[in-house]
């Protein structure tokens, strides 16, 4: 991301410390500063997405600590929003247990790409959030890489059908010929 917007990513701190815990401090100053903390939450090598949503959490604490003026998490995959809503007695709606996290230590602004449900992720916040969709990315990526190859949008679950359908319907305008739809349950 800081290689295509032509900046250098600020230098900082992380290590793990007794017990499996991280510290985690920035090494430049960012008194009165705006800073934008870049973290996903998604399951991978350096991590679960509760590693992820910790080391956002705290390392945002550590900047607004730091004095850092404004604090801006722009957050490539938002973890445990799927659940917006109550569907059962005494469900968790974690949307709002997330959103409530984030606010907590400190963060001015909250962008988040592709989440689950927008009217969800916007009224869980307080503060101003910015959702990107990268759909048209994807679409433009594909329409260039498919060499005449027969295309299906698929989603992984149904309640991504909607999604899909949108990309589907992009992508074929943008090839100009069908594109197949399907979902796995």
């Amino acid at each position: 991301m800081a290689a295509a917007l032509g900046v250098s990513l600020s230098a900082h701190d992380e290590r793990e410390v007794d017990g499996g815990e991280r510290k985690m401090r920035s090494l430049e100053g960012v008194r009165q500063r705006s800073v934008y903390v870049i973290q996903s939450l998604r399951d991978d090598v350096s991590g679960s997405a509760n590693d992820g949503l910790c080391r956002l959490l705290f390392f945002i604490g550590a900047l607004k600590d730091a004095g850092a003026r404004q604090v801006t998490a722009c957050v490539t995959y938002l973890a445990y929003v799927r659940k917006e809503r109550r569907t059962k007695s005494r469900d968790p709606v974690t949307t709002c247990y997330v959103a409530q996290m984030i606010e907590s230590v400190g963060t001015d602004r909250t962008i988040a790409l592709d989440v689950h449900e927008f009217a969800a992720f916007e009224n869980a916040f307080g503060s101003p959030t910015v959702h990107l969709v990268a759909a048209a990315v994807f679409v433009q990526r594909v329409a260039g890489d498919t060499n005449g190859t027969d295309c299906v949008a698929v989603s992984r679950h149904i309640g991504g059908v909607k999604r899909a359908r949108h990309f589907q319907e992009s992508l074929q305008n943008a090839l100009d010929r069908t594109v197949g739809l399907s979902f796995m349950n």
